[in-house]
């Protein structure tokens, strides 16, 4: 049976996930945290809050484990497809401005949970091929969760992942097997994964485009005020970012400027 998280062990398990990550649990959420810690509880056969707190704040790896099971998502290929179609338009736009000693279109995908966004936008990359005018793209694709980034890397998804993606795209860039299908070298090779807090600082600098979904809504105002600074430092004149379809700069003071691109709404950074 359940154990029912008392406001005791709420109030201090919720204080560690934000002073480790900047994710923000309140009354809403309450509920998705208390199951992730009753999981682990029993998963590791303790009494119960207290000795899974006590193991949590004295151990790394613990600590670690704990933030991975509660940021982990599921996702899939090309979620909010309208995107993916505003994305075909911006990346030859991109490539047209690129000069001769710089033909590289940089993209970070920010908490790209277990990899389907990065390997989303190195497929829409790949359709356009000569429209990018020989340009290449380096997709660098981050996530606080190494669980998540294990199974990016290995680059294996269940069928069901696919769902809505044309066939014929999906037999160009995986090796699709009866139970899974697995990313071929012509889309791992654009996609670089590594740990990264969002927390944390930002050393990018001139990216073109920065994709961060159904991450910051998560955030407590003040946290998110901060990332998307950080964004806007991190981008190159006239740099987009795309955010989720359920997160807004709306009363937000940021030099961002609103766009809509057909169904999606895209934010660019001012020159």
């Amino acid at each position: 049976m359940a154990l029912t998280l008392t406001d005791e062990y709420f109030e201090k398990f919720k204080t560690t996930v934000y002073e480790e990550s900047g994710i923000c649990f309140n009354s809403v959420n309450r509920v998705v945290l208390e199951a992730r810690i009753n999981e682990n509880i029993k998963r590791k056969s303790l009494a119960g809050f207290d000795a899974y707190y006590q193991l949590v704040k004295s151990n790394k790896e613990e600590l670690r484990e704990f933030l991975d099971s509660i940021t982990t998502n599921l996702t899939k290929f090309f979620r909010n497809e309208s995107q993916f179609v505003s994305l075909r338009q911006v990346l030859p736009q991109i490539a047209a401005k690129k000069t001769a000693g710089n033909r590289v279109i940089r993209i970070w995908s920010a908490g790209c949970s277990t990899g389907e966004e990065p390997y989303s936008i190195a497929i829409t990359a790949g359709e356009l091929g000569g429209a990018l005018s020989g340009c290449t793209v380096s997709i660098f694709a981050s996530d606080i969760s190494l669980k998540s980034l294990i199974t990016a890397k290995e680059g294996r998804y269940r069928k069901d992942r696919f769902e809505n993606v044309d066939k014929a795209i999906v037999e160009r860039y995986f090796d699709v097997m009866p139970e899974e299908c697995v990313a071929r070298d012509n889309i791992k090779k654009m996609i670089t994964f590594d740990y990264h807090n969002l927390k944390h600082p930002v050393t990018f600098k001139d990216l073109d485009i920065i994709f961060c979904r159904n991450v910051i809504i998560y955030f407590d105002a003040e946290s998110q005020k901060r990332t998307i600074d950080r964004f806007y430092e991190a981008l190159g004149p006239a740099g987009y970012l795309y955010l989720g379809h359920s997160e807004s700069l709306f009363g937000m003071t940021t030099n961002f400027k609103f766009n809509k691109l057909d169904d999606a709404i895209v934010y660019t950074k001012g020159i």
